[in-house]
């Protein structure tokens, strides 16, 4: 009898339901119908594009004009792979140090009413491949935010590294609002039109300047455009200087609480590798990596639904699952325990 061909669906399954192990060899091990190759072939045969996590994720979102729309990347961690074609040295945020991995692009839509939000898209980050830097792959998506989704948002949200003129001014030509951060040698001028460019870390405040922010002019941005600049001492270590192109926004606190939305990117991407295995496929080629890290997105975006119609974490969901197994051991155990 001709067996059954392994679908999409068999391996997100095999995903949500895993607790450690997300290989092949462990899927194939503990299945009665696949074996390694099948499932080789599938990740290695499969074309599963961004466009899934949108078909997806359309019937959950609850939108609003007030909406926010955030970026960031994250590494999928791959320092003990040698031969997997997506993988390049690259900085990572949460290692605090430069490691071996695969770069992925992502964009989360945050509803502030509903204090709620949702993957969007992402991009894999294979300049060997397509040539698009991460500051090609922010465009694109934002692009298809506004144009082909069309979806209602006010405020875009992002990290230092995509707060190039590029892009702070594209947002401004689609009659969006941004708050990003600053890095601290970013030269700016506060002396209203003089042009005497310093460090951003090296500008005066007064008192009035630490509540309300300050009008600067970003080096080679174009003469006399000016934003808002904000001074947000977070601890005695860290100073972070936010920037938007709100100029009406006289509150720090404000500026502080918009900015701290970002945190809702960094949740999914800490989600999806706690409860996915996104960083756990061994397979060599770029296509079969590709297709792994989009099933662990569909993977998260099903948990996500879950919980929110369950009222329970994405956690309590995933690691449920180890709970009914301890309850029907305790009752009926597999191996019984005896003592001399």
């Amino acid at each position: 009898m001709t067996k059954k061909k392994i679908q999409q669906i068999d391996y997100c399954q095999f995903l949500l339901a895993s607790q450690i192990n997300y290989t092949q060899t462990y899927f194939a091990d503990h299945s009665e119908e696949w074996s390694h190759d099948q499932i080789n072939r599938y990740l290695r045969g499969e074309q599963i594009t961004p466009r899934q996590v949108w078909e997806n994720i359309q019937q959950d979102l609850v939108l609003s004009e007030n909406g926010y729309i955030v970026f960031d990347d994250t590494v999928v961690d791959k320092r003990h792979s040698f031969r997997i074609e997506p993988v390049r040295q690259q900085w990572s945020g949460n290692a605090k140090q430069v490691i071996k991995g695969i770069g992925v692009v992502t964009c989360v839509y945050i509803n502030p009413e509903e204090n709620a939000f949702w993957i969007l898209d992402y991009r894999v980050y294979d300049p060997a491949r397509d040539g698009k830097t991460k500051l090609d792959h922010l465009m694109e998506m934002l692009r298809n935010c506004h144009y082909h989704k069309k979806l209602p948002f006010r405020h875009v949200l992002m990290d230092t590294w995509y707060a190039t003129r590029k892009i702070m001014r594209y947002i401004e030509k689609l009659g969006k609002i941004y708050y990003c951060p600053l890095k601290s040698n970013r030269r700016v001028d506060d002396t209203d039109g003089q042009e005497h460019h310093q460090r951003v870390d090296q500008l005066n405040w007064n008192e009035i300047e630490r509540e309300q922010g300050k009008l600067i002019h970003i080096k080679d941005f174009p003469k006399g455009h000016r934003v808002k600049l904000f001074r947000l001492v977070l601890s005695t270590q860290r100073t972070d200087y936010v920037v938007t192109n709100d100029t009406d926004q006289d509150s720090a606190q404000a500026a502080q609480e918009k900015r701290a939305l970002c945190w809702k990117i960094e949740q999914f991407h800490r989600e999806a590798k706690q409860v996915t295995g996104v960083e756990s496929c061994q397979c060599r080629t770029q296509r079969a990596q590709r297709n792994h890290i989009g099933n662990s997105i569909l993977v998260w975006i099903q948990l996500k639904r879950l919980a929110h119609q369950t009222g329970k974490t994405i956690y309590q969901l995933k690691f449920g699952l180890l709970s009914d197994y301890m309850r029907q051991q305790l009752n009926d155990p597999s191996i019984r325990m005896s003592i001399a």
